[in-house]
């Protein structure tokens, strides 16, 4: 029952932009099921291998989002089914997402990762390289991805004016590339916000939070 009140409280909480993608990190297929019993839909997984093996165990009306780091090599895997990549890092890393979707014949949507943190272990494009992919002309080659928006992560910092002026940034960059014409993106997505900040990252606009800790604990 925990997790049921756990997930509404975080949903109540959200208003009407923004949807929850439940973090299933290490948790086990029982648990994640409570979730989905309780009406979510959205699960984000950081590793291929783990998402591989509950897509093939859970309900297949789920839509699984790859939220962590993505190597090339793994792409194949999640390719058939994935709903969102999120942490599309590297013009080589959307080739191969591309080459693998031509070759299940699906389009698969993306999120460009912007590098907003001032940490040397967070990922990301910088807004130039992002802007460079988007204008070059192997990105227009492309015909089986769709840019629906970006992704960030904060610094982890209990500076919580540290962490706005990072989402009002990447939501600044995000009213840019919705004003960008081009047939492979279609802006409509904006994921910040984890557990410990998402409340203000939906203040500053955001319209897909990543929560786990908050809806199963730790463990």
């Amino acid at each position: 029952m925990k997790i049921e009140e756990n997930i509404k409280a975080v949903v109540d909480s959200l208003g009407k932009q923004a949807r929850l993608i439940a973090v299933t990190k290490t948790k086990p297929v029982e648990v994640i099921m409570e979730a989905y019993n309780a009406g979510i839909k959205d699960f984000g997984e950081n590793k291929v291998q783990e998402m591989l093996g509950k897509y093939e165990q859970m309900p297949q009306d789920i839509r699984w989002h790859q939220i962590g780091h993505l190597q090339t090599n793994k792409v194949k895997y999640i390719a058939p089914f994935v709903s969102l990549i999120h942490s599309v890092d590297s013009f080589k890393l959307l080739k191969e997402i591309n080459k693998q979707a031509e070759k299940n014949s699906r389009i698969i949507e993306c999120l460009l990762q912007i590098y907003i943190a001032d940490e040397e272990t967070k990922f990301g494009l910088s807004e130039d390289e992002a802007l460079e992919i988007i204008n070059s002309a192997d990105f227009n080659a492309l015909r089986n991805i769709r840019i629906k928006g970006l992704m960030g992560m904060a610094s982890n910092t209990e500076d919580t004016d540290i962490i706005r002026n990072e989402f009002a940034g990447l939501k600044s960059f995000f009213e840019i590339l919705k004003n960008i014409s081009h047939p492979l993106l279609s802006i409509e997505e904006l994921s910040m916000g984890m557990s410990g900040d998402y409340a203000l990252a939906i203040e500053e606009g955001s319209t897909l939070v990543r929560v786990g800790s908050l809806l199963f604990g730790e463990r």
